[in-house]
């Protein structure tokens, strides 16, 4: 189902995928293939819509959904499949997913606002911040700084990995100091600044650090900070203990191994990705806030060029020419555009999305995360056609 509208221009519009919550959330069954929204049946429904159906119907996601800006402010959103797997219920159009690592480029947005506020400096050391915390086998937090952690360049393993049974702690909370141990737990990968590195321990980190440095929940900061000020109506920092989602969402879905039976795992404790990964938002809310971004709404031109200051991210995604800046990732297009964005996986929803320099802008989630690399190919695809369609 294809919908459209308009929205106003951002005031300034300049150019604008990871997170997985456990080990196992990499590769998992998608399901059967299920029917498409009615109207999309048309043959001369879209591209995108296309694109949609094919991951409902071919690569066995339960369901799709997508907001796609153009050049002129025009707005459409798609869906695809089913909103829940045992009522067959539509999928609500611009739905809450939990976008999980996306949230990562606003916790970083927060931590250059910061920099510009003199409160913190990028290539100080994180002890400066976080005395006594960052240590473990090769660890020292003398000589990490804070754009290493904000760049995945500082050596830091992934907590997230030593997590086997995303089962036994759906509905577990944990606390960031607790998980920040699972990942000084494990000796360093590198050197810092010696290689990058994707870890989401990096960023519970700079959740930490944006605590104590203003003396307020990082959750409250982004609200105030982005949410509250760009006006993202359906963007949601999750309360301590909530485990739904708020206003009308498509059903996550999520299997143990490849293979084995879809389970819904729409409710569940986010604190396991706390400031890697916690926030809750749309796919419209997505492209406004990466357009507002990277349009200079939110930070300085000093602190956005800092931003989009890149290293090679070769295991980022599966295009392969993934660079990272400080939490925002860009790549070029097939037909030749640089695009800015960053995506995020998590048990339930896979999110991926980009944005352009001459105000373009697409998100698309689905409700499993997939099962091989052509599915998840097939999610970047969709991105890519909206934005050189």
């Amino acid at each position: 189902m294809t919908t459209s509208h308009q929205e106003p221009r951002p005031t300034r519009r300049r150019a604008v995928s990871a997170f997985a919550v456990v080990a196992v959330s990499g590769l998992v069954a998608a399901g059967a293939a299920l029917p498409s929204s009615a109207d999309a049946q048309s043959p001369t429904r879209d591209r995108v819509q296309q694109g949609l159906d094919s991951l409902v119907r071919t690569d066995g996601f339960p369901a799709a959904l997508a907001s796609v800006r153009g050049r002129d402010g025009r707005v459409r959103d798609y869906t695809a499949g089913v909103g829940d797997l045992a009522t067959k219920s539509p999928v609500p159009v611009n739905g809450q997913v939990r976008v999980a690592s996306n949230t990562k480029t606003f916790v970083a947005t927060v931590v250059l606002q910061l920099v510009a506020e003199g409160k913190v400096r990028l290539d100080e050391p994180v002890e400066t911040y976080l005395p006594g915390i960052v240590r473990g086998e090769g660890i020292d937090g003398n000589t990490i700084t804070v754009r290493q952690l904000l760049q995945h360049t500082s050596g830091l393993a992934d907590y997230d990995e030593v997590v086997s049974d995303y089962a036994a702690i759906r509905h577990r909370y944990f606390e960031p100091r607790e998980i920040v141990d699972l990942g000084l737990g494990k000796p360093a990968l590198s050197a810092p600044g010696a290689a990058w590195s994707y870890s989401n321990t990096n960023y519970v980190l700079l959740g930490l650090l944006v605590q104590k440095v203003t003396g307020r929940p990082i959750g409250e900061e982004i609200t105030h900070r982005i949410i509250d000020r760009i006006g993202l109506r359906d963007t949601y920092w999750p309360a301590l203990g909530d485990q739904g989602i708020r206003e009308p969402h498509p059903h996550g879905y999520f299997a143990q191994t490849p293979g084995a039976p879809l389970a819904d795992v729409t409710e569940m404790d986010p604190s396991l990705g706390w400031a890697a990964g916690q926030l809750i938002s749309t796919p419209r809310d997505l492209n406004t806030f990466f357009l507002a971004l990277l349009g200079g709404d939110l930070l300085d031109p000093e602190r956005l060029a800092e931003m989009k200051k890149t290293v090679a991210a070769p295991k980022s995604g599966v295009r392969g020419d993934e660079r990272y800046g400080l939490g925002l990732s860009t790549f070029t297009l097939s037909c030749g555009v640089e695009a800015w964005g960053h995506g995020g996986d998590a048990p339930g929803y896979e999110t991926r999305n980009a944005v352009t320099a001459d105000g373009r802008a697409a998100a698309v989630a689905v409700t499993a995360l997939p099962t091989a690399i052509d599915p998840a190919k097939h999610v970047e695809e969709a991105v890519e056609t909206a934005l050189c369609r």
